[in-house]
């Protein structure tokens, strides 16, 4: 998380389920990281976030809602909070002052001060409510300052934190720029329908457990980012919730998940599209890679659970990609197995080779050249007699690779001409893991002048011209 030496402080904000942690959690990033429902339970993993006060800058975890006597899935949400509580350097411990003290405060309380992470005790939901009244009742508990805030509306929140930015002594944000480098950061999406493994696969790829994994579909229901670092690489994995088809979206939970996915993929350099081996491909893995094609990102697919299928259903799993993802045939395919770790070591490096390859730049002679070859082994067809003429291309943008192409007529360019094109270019520039955009562009005569360039008295010439030639 700290690309390999603390730098920014790690706050983690703990407490009972429903009192406010994820709305703090976006107050502190300025974002809509975290969901926000009025559901106790809603977040389950880890979410990272950075902060900013006064040009002070932190990280901070939310989690999910610590209750006593945990069961089933709740359990892990409890070992999750616990490992992020670990990993701070400072806890925010959050209760509802409308609920007032309750056991299960007193109780995770006083397994921070075993922990010996007491940070920070923090009533929130005052808006309405005298401070000091709020505050009085959780004086039992005997920390030494309480602090009262209103999380929906910001009130209070940043007198907290540079009493605990104060407190922690963080370094300079200068220090922070200078130890963090220059370097890119390869951003990660990991889209895939539920339970294909997504979360297992994140979790095999930092070594570690840091992703929520349970044998019930939708488990993941944030989006999830994690920073990690590998062979000198910066990167951030993000997991995301489950896509459904939409008849199959039941509840608000959901929808918003599925929101958040979709943000992911928008915001990610390379997805890795993780579909079910042993299910084959279904319309929602057809309709989730469509979405991503049209979000022009780089992909690479992986086909998980390949560990025990018979050599029957291995063939007619290939067959099946052969028949319906021709679509993506840019795309490096896997077989892995996320349990187990078989070939998940080799997606580091399809992921490498697409991100280069959107971020590939390359001259206008170059590409130019490359039109005229393409134009010369298939010219574009004949309108109304005349033959469409493709002049000259260059570079017009990356992520995907944009190349914009001037010519005459370009308007009446069929559509398989232009796949034509983009197949071509995708070919001759050698790139692996990405598509081609092309953008057409009618140029006109250079020395017919529209007429909002031209003066009053130019119009005026020009439209005798035309009426004397009648």
């Amino acid at each position: 998380m700290h690309w390999g030496q603390p730098m920014k402080p790690v706050i983690a904000i703990v407490g009972r389920p429903n009192v406010g942690k994820s709305t703090l959690f976006n107050r502190l990033t300025s974002s809509r990281d975290a969901l926000t429902v009025n559901l106790p339970g809603l977040t389950r993993d880890r979410q990272y976030g950075e902060g900013a006060i006064n040009g002070r800058y932190f990280l901070v975890i939310d989690m999910g809602g610590i209750t006593p006597s945990p069961q089933g899935l709740d359990r892990e949400v409890v070992a999750q909070a616990m490992q992020a509580i670990n990993e701070a350097d400072c806890v925010l411990f959050l209760v509802d002052a409308r609920d007032g003290l309750t056991p299960e405060d007193s109780r995770i309380y006083q397994h921070l001060r075993e922990q010996g992470k007491l940070g920070f005790l923090v009533v929130n939901k005052i808006d309405g409510l005298d401070p000091d009244q709020a505050r009085a009742e959780f004086h039992q508990l005997g920390a030494s300052e309480i602090f009262a805030i209103a999380a929906t509306q910001g009130a209070g929140v940043r007198q907290l934190m540079s009493h605990v930015l104060d407190w922690l002594d963080p370094e300079t944000e200068e220090e922070v720029a200078a130890a963090e480098g220059s370097g890119d950061i390869i951003r990660i999406t990991f889209a895939g329908r539920p339970n294909v493994g997504k979360s297992t696969l994140v979790n095999r790829m930092l070594g570690q457990d840091r992703v929520l994994v349970y044998d019930e579909p939708g488990t993941t229901r944030d989006s999830i980012e994690i920073p990690f670092e590998r062979d000198g690489r910066r990167y951030t994995l993000i997991d995301t919730a489950g896509i459904r088809r939409r008849g199959k979206t039941r509840g608000v939970v959901e929808k918003f998940s599925i929101i958040k996915s979709l943000q992911a993929i928008q915001e990610s350099h390379v997805v890795i599209f993780l579909a079910d081996a042993r299910e084959g491909i279904v319309e929602q893995d057809l309709h989730l890679l469509g979405y991503i094609m049209e979000a022009g990102k780089a992909l690479v697919i992986a086909f998980n659970k390949w560990d025990g299928m018979e050599a029957d259903s291995r063939q007619w799993l290939k067959r099946e990609i052969e028949r319906r993802l021709g679509f993506v045939d840019f795309a490096a395919m896997h077989f892995i197995s996320a349990l187990h770790g078989t070939g998940v070591g080799v997606l580091y490096r399809s992921v490498q080779a697409a991100w280069e390859s959107s971020r590939k730049t390359v001259s206008t002679n170059v590409l130019t050249r490359m039109l005229e070859q393409t134009v010369a082994a298939s010219p574009p067809p004949l309108v109304q007699g005349r033959r469409i003429k493709l002049r000259y291309a260059h570079m017009g943008g990356h992520n995907p690779p944009l190349i914009v192409i001037h010519g005459k007529q370009v308007d009446k360019l069929p559509g398989h001409y232009r796949r034509y094109l983009q197949n071509s270019f995708r070919q001759m520039l050698e790139l692996a893991g990405t598509t081609v955009r092309i953008e057409l562009r009618n140029d006109g005569n250079p020395y017919v002048k529209e007429e909002e360039d031209l003066s009053l008295r130019q119009i005026a010439r020009k439209r005798r011209l035309r009426q004397n030639r009648r």
